[in-house]
C-alpha cells in the first residue's frame, strides 16, 4: 500500500538566491491567479487539454522567463486548490436556524457558491521532480529552476538522511515562512497493508473537549486524555483575540494574524502527539474506530456560547487525518463510522434512549439494565463494538433505532 507524506526541507539560499526565489514565486503566483480566473469562468469543468489549447501559449508569451513545465504545473495547482475548497465546503455546510421551530438546518454547498475566483495571495512555486528540481553534488544540494536559469541551493542535511532510495518524490512546492524558505516535497512510501485476519486490537476512540480522547479496547481498558489544560490555553487565546479585535488598529490586526498561526501550530502539535501516542500504545495490526463528525451539528438553542465556539474551533478532523496516516504507516487502520446513537446506546443491553445520558453530570445510566458509567466512555465502548462488527464482516456497521421501549 502506498502512503504519501510531506517532507519539509529547509533551504539556505544566499542573498542573491533569495531575490531569485522572490521573483519566481511572485510570477508563479500571478500566473495561478490568471489560471484561476479562467477556471472560474469555465465553471470549474475545464480540463488539461482545454488549458493547453487556450492558456498555455498566451501564458508563455506573457511570462517568457518562467520554465515551460512550471507553467504547465499551474493548472494542477489551481485545480487542486479548487478541489480543496470543494471538500471544505462539503465539510462545513451552510447552517441556518428556523425562526419558527428554533431548529438548525444544514445545506451542503459546492463550488457554484463561489462569487469570485480563488485568489492566490501567498507567493509560491511548484517544482516538478527531475525537471524543475533535483538533488545534485552527491545529494548535498538541490538544483532549482528560477527565472531564466537554474541554481544550486544548500539545505538542512543531505539526500540520504531525508529519503530512502525506494521512496518516490512528487511535485514540490517552494514557500516562504517568515524569513525562511522551504521546499515541501510529497514522498510516496510503500507500507504493509492492514489485514482483517491479522488484526490484534480493536480500539474505539471518542473525541471531545472535556476529554480530548477516550479510548476503549477489546480488553475492557479505558484511557482518558484530559482536555483541562488545553481548554485553559484556548480560553487564553480567545481572550487575547477579543482584546486585539477590540483595538482594531493595523498593528493589532498584524498581531492577531500571528496569534492565529501560533494557535494553529499549537493545535496541530497537540493532535500530532495524541495520534502518535495512540499508534505507539497499541502497535501494529490495530483497528482504530472513530465517529464521523462531518454529519454532526453542534448548534443548540440553549448552548453555552463559549462551548459552541470551542466545539467549532477545535480541529477534530486534523486529529483524524493525523491518526490515519500514522496508523497506515504502522500497518494499522482507521475506520470511520456513523455517529448515530453512539452516545445514547447502552453497551450492555443495547437499548437506545436519549434520556440515558446526563450531560450536566457527564454520566450515562441505562434505565433498562442499570448500567452506569462516564458518558464519554459509553461513546468509546459503542465505537469499539462497531469495530468488532466490521471485523466480523459487516462493511458499514451502524446502530439502528429499533430497540426503543416506551
Amino acid at each position: 500500500m502506498e502512503q504519501i507524506i510531506t517532507a519539509k526541507v529547509r533551504l539556505y539560499p544566499t542573498h542573491e538566491q533569495i531575490q531569485q526565489f522572490e521573483a519566481i514565486t511572485r510570477e508563479y503566483r500571478d500566473i495561478c491567479n490568471i489560471v484561476s480566473q479562467w477556471y472560474f469562468d469555465n465553471h470549474f469543468v475545464a480540463k488539461r487539454k482545454q488549458f493547453n489549447k487556450e492558456m498555455y501559449h498566451p501564458l508563455r508569451s506573457k511570462f517568457p522567463r518562467v520554465n515551460s513545465a512550471m507553467i504547465q504545473s499551474t493548472y494542477r495547482t489551481v485545480e487542486a486548490r479548487y478541489k480543496t475548497v470543494e471538500t471544505q465546503l462539503y465539510q462545513h455546510p451552510y447552517k441556518y436556524k428556523d425562526i419558527n421551530t428554533n431548529e438548525w438546518h444544514r445545506e451542503f454547498r459546492d463550488l457554484n457558491w463561489l462569487q469570485h475566483p480563488i485568489k492566490f495571495s501567498r507567493p509560491q512555486a511548484d517544482y516538478v521532480r527531475n525537471i524543475n528540481y533535483s538533488f545534485v553534488q552527491k545529494g548535498t544540494k538541490i538544483s532549482l529552476n528560477v527565472l531564466d536559469e537554474r541554481i544550486k541551493v544548500s539545505f538542512n542535511g543531505d539526500y540520504l538522511n531525508f529519503f530512502d532510495p525506494s521512496y518516490k518524490l512528487g511535485t514540490a512546492k517552494l514557500v516562504k515562512l517568515k524569513e525562511h524558505w522551504f521546499l515541501h516535497i510529497p514522498v510516496t512510501i510503500e507500507t504493509e497493508e492492514w489485514q482483517k485476519d491479522d488484526n490484534q486490537h480493536v480500539v474505539g476512540i471518542d473525541r471531545g473537549l472535556r476529554f480530548l480522547t477516550t479510548s476503549y479496547d477489546e480488553k475492557g481498558k479505558t484511557n482518558f486524555v484530559s482536555g483541562k489544560s488545553i481548554a485553559y490555553k484556548r480560553k487564553k487565546y480567545a481572550y487575547l483575540r477579543s482584546k486585539l479585535q477590540a483595538k482594531g488598529t493595523k498593528s493589532a490586526k498584524r498581531k492577531l494574524k500571528r496569534l492565529e498561526h501560533q494557535e494553529n501550530r499549537w493545535m496541530s502539535n497537540v493532535n500530532h502527539c495524541l495520534s502518535k501516542t495512540l499508534v505507539k500504545q497499541y502497535g501494529q495490526n490495530t483497528l482504530f474506530v472513530l465517529e464521523n463528525l462531518a454529519d454532526v451539528t453542534f448548534e443548540k438553542s440553549n448552548a453555552n456560547k463559549n462551548l459552541t465556539r470551542e466545539l467549532h474551533s477545535w480541529s477534530f478532523y486534523d486529529l483524524q487525518t493525523k491518526l490515519i496516516y500514522k496508523a497506515q504507516k504502522s500497518k494499522s487502520q482507521v475506520l470511520i463510522v456513523s455517529a448515530k446513537y453512539t452516545s445514547q446506546r447502552c453497551p450492555k443491553c443495547g437499548q437506545i434512549r436519549k434520556e440515558n445520558r446526563n450531560h450536566s453530570l457527564h454520566e450515562y445510566k441505562c434505565v433498562n439494565c442499570g448500567f452506569r458509567t462516564n458518558d464519554d466512555r459509553v461513546g468509546a465502548m459503542n465505537l469499539q463494538e462497531l469495530g468488532k462488527q466490521y471485523i466480523s464482516g459487516i462493511e458499514k456497521p451502524k446502530f439502528e433505532l429499533n430497540n426503543v421501549t416506551d
